[in-house]
């Protein structure tokens, strides 16, 4: 089955609607959807390398254009939308904890999860919650998610082929790597905050 996806992935990403799905899940993975982008960008930038730089840059654009509605969700509908999605996350708990210390270090919080693999959607609705600076907000996930596609997208279109090869050689390995890094990203929500 991970075969049969991995292959769709890969003959969609070769596709004239592969930007429009991209820029899809980009934008939704920064407010409410569990999968990142990433999922689709790295067999998009394997099948056209010389595409990278406009798929890391569709990529960016829709995800920070997703953090404004995540920001949304946190100061306008927290407590009807919000605090659920939080509680999906584990994180409603830590909230008053995580809303002190977001104030004194919440731009590099934003940084931090904009660039790791940390749930980045509870961060924007966080940032919403307690009413991040908006501007702030804006540059720092510009920057951050950027640096996360940019350099993923880069590295896959200098290195395509070799990755394409070990990943295709290694898939079972690489889903499990994947999965871990996206179940740690919600066990550090739970113990760091």
């Amino acid at each position: 089955m991970l075969r049969k996806l991995y292959d769709w992935l890969l003959a969609l990403a070769g596709t004239k609607n592969a930007p429009v799905a991209l820029g899809t899940i980009s934008f939704a993975e920064s407010s409410f959807f569990p999968l990142p982008p990433d999922i689709l960008l790295i067999p998009m930038v394997v099948a056209k390398r010389q595409k990278w730089w406009i798929y890391a840059t569709i990529c960016t654009i829709t995800s920070v254009l997703g953090a404004y509605l995540g920001y949304a969700i946190g100061a306008l509908l927290f407590q009807v939308i919000g605090l659920p999605i939080l509680e999906f996350y584990g994180a409603a708990h830590t909230f008053d904890r995580f809303t002190d210390w977001y104030h004194q270090w919440g731009g590099w919080g934003i940084l931090l999860g904009a660039v790791t693999p940390f749930p980045y959607k509870v961060l924007t609705i966080f940032s919403g919650s307690v009413g991040f600076d908006l501007l702030q907000f804006t540059l720092i996930s510009i920057v951050g998610r950027g640096l996360g596609f940019f350099l993923v997208s880069g590295l896959l279109s200098l290195f395509g082929e070799p990755i394409k090869d070990f990943i295709e050689k290694r898939l079972g390995l690489m889903f499990i790597l994947f999965c871990t890094l996206l179940i740690g990203g919600f066990v550090a929500i739970k113990f760091l905050f």
